[in-house]
């Protein structure tokens, strides 16, 4: 399997991810420039990875202008043709400006930027699968969050569709699991902290798991996210 990580202008997370992916992982990763039209290297047993940032200075829309970039159009063909794409943070909002993931990103409840470990539960058919690998099961993963737009939003249709299809991946929480006002770090709806697409090849969730995949860092919890999460052949459906 090959990773290859999305550079746009403004990107901060990207050498997280490269290094999380490749010595963290022991994978083979190859940075894109958002100027890249020619993605052909890359088959559907590979996987295109969004990261975080504020790509284009967050002007408008956080993603809006990154969406338009040359190398989203390769992205979205890929994951239309059914290769897998993950985005985190910014790349979730990416993803969701370009019809990839339903749902939008908006402000976080108390208009402040946030940066601090918190906690999420998997959820739907990815907890499912977590179930049957208990080497990465967690009842509860400690992530970081580092974000100023991570408020997920969607109306109340397509709100019952995510959960009628299993596609909330996480789930915002305390230590216990449970679901509180204080454990919900920017207010969004339903505690939605991940989704996939109905497809189940295309990933987006606030958290950072990248920032969590080395012993020296004190936490592993994100290693056993992306293990499981984009190196499985796929999601239960």
């Amino acid at each position: 399997m090959k990773f290859g990580v999305v550079v746009f202008p403004g990107s901060n997370c990207d050498r997280d991810m490269l290094d999380a992916l490749q010595y963290d992982l022991n994978q083979e990763v190859v940075p894109l420039w958002h100027k890249n039209e020619d993605i052909s290297s890359f088959n559907t047993e590979d996987c295109i990875v969004l990261p975080g940032g504020f790509s284009y200075g967050d002007y408008l829309r956080c993603g809006a202008i990154a969406r338009f970039s040359p190398v989203m159009k390769q992205v979205i063909a890929f994951a239309n043709n059914g290769g897998k794409v993950y985005g985190v943070c910014n790349g979730f909002q990416i993803l969701c400006e370009s019809g990839l993931l339903p749902g939008a990103l908006l402000r976080n409840e108390r208009q402040q930027y946030i940066c601090k470990n918190i906690y999420i539960k998997p959820e739907g058919t990815y907890r499912e699968q977590l179930l049957g690998d208990p080497e990465h099961f967690r009842e509860v993963y400690k992530i970081p969050v580092a974000h100023g737009e991570g408020r997920y939003y969607a109306n109340a249709e397509t709100l019952e569709q995510l959960k009628a299809n299993g596609q909330i991946l996480f789930r915002y929480c305390d230590a216990e699991g449970n679901e509180t006002p204080e454990s919900n770090p920017n207010g969004a709806i339903d505690h939605i902290a991940g989704i996939s697409n109905a497809q189940r090849n295309v990933f987006g969730m606030m958290p950072h798991p990248e920032r969590a995949c080395s012993a020296v860092l004190g936490n592993e919890d994100g290693k056993k996210i992306l293990t499981s999460l984009l190196m499985a052949r796929q999601l239960v459906s």
